[in-house]
């Protein structure tokens, strides 16, 4: 069977972190890689972890939501990860909604501003 390991610099290299946000990942226990003396490996489990992680970040989760939840998984199995999952979507559209509605409203704001400038200079 080929190896299917990576090494530390291709981990950050694949999913374009620094080493200094992947050995912080490690540190919280998100990623769990391979030791051999001082080298790390990054096997499947770890590198569908990293996806999730970023897809994860990408939507704005926190760090703390998402290793609980891949924690659950872990101990729990997938159905029960997928319902804590749904959970942890919904609240995060609701967040992003009213953002969404707080930033149209500052841009009218910002562009009623503008207006009533540009019409004091004439």
């Amino acid at each position: 069977m080929p190896d299917t390991r990576i090494t530390f610099k291709e981990m950050c290299a694949t999913f374009k972190v620094t080493p200094r946000t992947l050995r912080y990942y490690e540190y919280i226990e998100l990623l769990q890689p391979e030791r051999e003396g001082r080298s790390r490996f990054y096997g499947p489990r770890e590198l569908a972890r990293m996806t999730l992680i970023m897809r994860g970040r990408k939507f704005g989760f926190q760090l703390e939501d998402m290793r609980q939840w891949l924690l659950i998984y872990d101990q729990e199995g997938t159905q029960k990860q997928m319902a804590v999952f749904t959970k942890m979507a919904t609240k995060k559209i609701a967040e992003l909604e009213e953002q969404q509605v707080q930033l149209a409203q500052t841009l009218q704001e910002l562009k009623d501003m503008r207006d009533k400038t540009a019409k004091l200079m004439k």
